[in-house]
């Protein structure tokens, strides 16, 4: 049982750590909107498939603080 133990704790580390790239990816990719968009000479096309990459990583991020962080209804 404690080599359960020990993997379900690489596991939580590894959640962890992608955890913390997504986020940073994330704030990345809302940067780089951002001085697209200031800028003035986006391409919409662009704007919007950065805007769509955000997404999918936020629903990644949404997943892995689920898996860290379940609700526990009582």
């Amino acid at each position: 049982m404690n080599a359960f133990r020990d993997l379900s704790m690489a596991s939580e580390e590894v959640l962890r750590v992608e955890l913390e790239e997504f986020r940073r990816q994330h704030r990345d990719l809302d940067e780089a909107i951002t001085a697209l968009v200031e800028k003035g000479t986006a391409d919409p096309l662009t704007v919007k498939r950065l805007k769509q990459q955000k997404l999918r990583l936020k629903d990644r991020i949404s997943w892995i603080e689920d898996q860290l962080y379940p609700d526990i209804i009582a």
